[in-house]
């Protein structure tokens, strides 16, 4: 990940400790990327006609399909749950009566109802495959949509191409990693990720540098540093590593004291009415600093809804301690959702920015069609429930059904790789596109034969 200043030592997944500033001139050397994080051109076909954005939920714990967008009231007691659905504004689309704001934004969203994976019911396997489209095998760790956008366009100007908020996800019982890393295109092409709570009274973004940090002493100590390597190694000298950067070198400086790139963090600009219509709490912030971001020219927003599954309130609603209730739903993480989504989704809209910017939420897999003995629901990957909007998607339907039980996809089975493929398409990012892989194999963006969801934009 990347971190251009901290308060204190850090330690990355390298192994290295880092006090205080990573100096941009030893970012080359370090293998961190400079030059890649302001844009290298990369392998493999983009169409340019499509510059649009993407904003991706990650509802870590897995929602209930059966208590969210997937009711069955008409199931016995035991399969259909304690809540009752309600009416959208859209004509024969319900959805829990937990969403009330959502219902009256049903026009911008559609609902995908025949999600399905076979692999494992663990919480780790189905973050990386609803991020990256594919199976954490064999050692290889395939990159997050996100970090191969990154590669494939990079920035718009000064602000990073993805940005991961709030933190990254950690521990979800797997110890596998999560599917929010480049993988094997190399750290270069990690997200920025803020590592900081943004509903914080105190918030302030650690990474990004105050106006007055890069005093003239310490540029001139930079420029120096760099004339020396010019000096000491004729070869670098003549190599593209030393032209990208002499030629990114002032981008490196403009980047890290950008007072656009510094704005687009700073949530105190918003007004409280705005804050408080997101919900004030570490998700609803995100959503609004996630379009703070994308106005400012961030391609891709990762946001973590929750961190882990234990000990906190979260979808993961097993019954039982250290998970949730299912009466969370109603009580606590049901209404955040409901604030924030219909707030980031109306705000787009009224911004002009929901055309051109993709906004999915999704959970690593479904709940069992029945109710545990301790009144929860268990993982089922089987079937479960996304919401896409934006970038072209065509709102107001549901695309796909499940059984009279939500216990499987009734029609139109729908694949994480086949949700990869729609985001890709979207980004105008080529399908067919090879990535340089592990060992230098290339490895297809997507499966072979995969496609993007199209019912999506009929």
């Amino acid at each position: 990940m990347f971190r251009f200043d901290a308060d204190r030592s850090v330690e990355f997944c390298d192994g290295f400790r880092r006090r205080d500033f990573l100096h941009a001139g030893s970012l080359a050397a370090l293998g961190l990327g400079m030059p890649a994080f302001l844009g290298l051109k990369a392998q493999g076909a983009v169409d340019k006609s499509k510059d649009n954005n993407c904003i991706m939920m990650m509802l870590v714990g897995g929602p209930s399909q059966l208590d969210t967008w997937d009711m069955k009231p008409n199931a016995p007691l035991e399969i259909r749950g304690p809540y009752k659905p309600i009416k959208t504004n859209v004509s024969g689309i319900e959805i829990s009566e937990n969403f009330p704001r959502m219902a009256k934004h049903a026009d911008k969203y559609a609902i995908v109802r025949s999600m399905y994976h076979t692999a494992a019911a663990v919480h780790d396997t189905g973050h990386q495959m609803m991020q990256t489209g594919r199976l954490f095998q064999g050692g290889v760790e395939h990159p997050h949509i996100g970090c191969v956008l990154a590669k494939m366009k990079g920035s718009k100007g000064d602000v990073p191409p993805h940005v991961l908020l709030p933190r990254p996800i950690g521990a979800t019982g797997g110890n596998m990693p999560h599917g929010q890393s480049a993988g094997y295109l190399g750290k270069t092409f990690d997200p920025f990720t803020l590592n900081a709570d943004p509903s914080d009274p105190n918030f302030r973004v650690p990474d990004m540098l105050p106006p007055d940090y890069l005093t003239a002493l310490r540029v001139d100590r930079r420029r120096n540093w760099r004339e020396m390597v010019d000096r000491s190694v004729s070869k670098f000298e003549t190599s593209q590593d030393a032209r990208l950067l002499d030629s990114t070198f002032h981008q490196a400086y403009t980047l890290m004291s950008s007072e656009k790139a510094r704005q687009a963090f700073e949530l105190h600009r918003e007004p409280e009415k705005i804050r408080e219509k997101y919900g004030m709490n570490r998700f609803g912030q995100s959503c609004l600093l996630a379009r703070r971001l994308v106005e400012a020219g961030v391609r891709f927003v990762t946001i973590n809804m929750f961190e882990t599954v234990f000990d906190e309130i979260t979808w993961d609603i097993h019954g039982s301690k250290p998970f949730s209730p299912i009466s969370c739903y109603k009580d606590l993480v049901g209404p955040m959702f409901d604030m924030a989504y219909s707030s980031l989704l109306e705000e787009l809209q009224e911004r002009g920015l929901l055309q051109n910017t993709m906004v999915v939420g999704f959970g690593e897999f479904g709940r069992t069609p029945k109710v545990n003995p301790a009144g929860g629901r268990d993982h089922w990957p089987q079937c479960w429930s996304i919401l896409m909007a934006g970038g072209g998607v065509k709102g107001g339907q549901a695309v796909g059904s499940s059984d009279e039980i939500g216990a499987a996809p009734k029609d139109r089975p729908t694949t994480p790789a086949e949700v990869a493929a729609t985001i890709y398409h979207t980004l105008g990012i080529d399908l067919e596109t090879e990535l340089p892989g592990a060992q230098g194999r290339p490895i297809p963006i997507v499966d072979r034969g995969v496609g993007p969801i199209r019912e999506l934009f009929a």
